[in-house]
């Protein structure tokens, strides 16, 4: 958005000063202003932000293709994850997310008092938890590492607290989990 908005700002520069410095008597015809700068650019610009708008969009939606679930629950002031664990069975983790990489991953998003909203600003877009519905967005991580993720909405006096990691490990090498914080699938 910075490049895209100062090149705009570039551009309009450009033509200020070409409208300034131009010789007396020497008028630019108004069709080219109106329709070639005014709409022809404005259009332009317009189908480039919608176009990638749905590119970024598509990223995000769940499919049908057997992808990895995973289900974040959201509550005044944290995360709880439950995901398959590195023997298949249901893994409870709070604060923090283990995804494979290069592997898909839908996340089912909700929350038990106010609406929250899951963000991982490094992975992809982000998804608002509100209670008694379940939301599903799709992250993908290409690269090993840990990412940081967040409450993007306002939700109380905790909400610059309500953070939580995500731990991106190789496919068939799930992290050892002896020095983090974890819950029994049944707490």
């Amino acid at each position: 958005m910075l490049i895209g908005s100062a090149a705009i700002i570039a551009f309009v520069l450009i033509l200020l000063a070409w409208a300034w410095r131009r010789p007396e008597g020497k008028g630019a015809d108004e069709r080219v202003w109106t329709l070639g700068l005014g709409v022809g650019f404005v259009m332009a610009v317009l189908v480039a932000l919608v176009g990638y708008g749905f590119w970024v969009g598509e990223r995000i939606l769940p499919r049908s293709d057997g992808a990895v679930r995973v289900a974040a629950e959201a509550r005044q002031w944290g995360w709880a994850f439950r995901q398959p664990g590195p023997d298949g069975q249901p893994l409870e983790t709070q604060e923090v997310l283990y995804v494979p990489a290069g592997v898909p991953i839908d996340i089912e998003i909700t929350s038990t008092d106010v609406i929250h909203s899951f963000w991982v600003p490094r992975l992809g877009g982000k998804m608002d938890a509100v209670p008694g519905r379940v939301n599903v967005a799709r992250l993908m991580a290409h690269t090993p590492g840990e990412y940081e993720g967040l409450c993007a909405e306002f939700c109380g006096l905790g909400h610059s607290f309500m953070r939580f990691s995500v731990i991106v490990y190789e496919p068939g090498a799930f992290p050892d989990l002896s020095n983090r914080q974890t819950g029994g699938a049944d707490e």
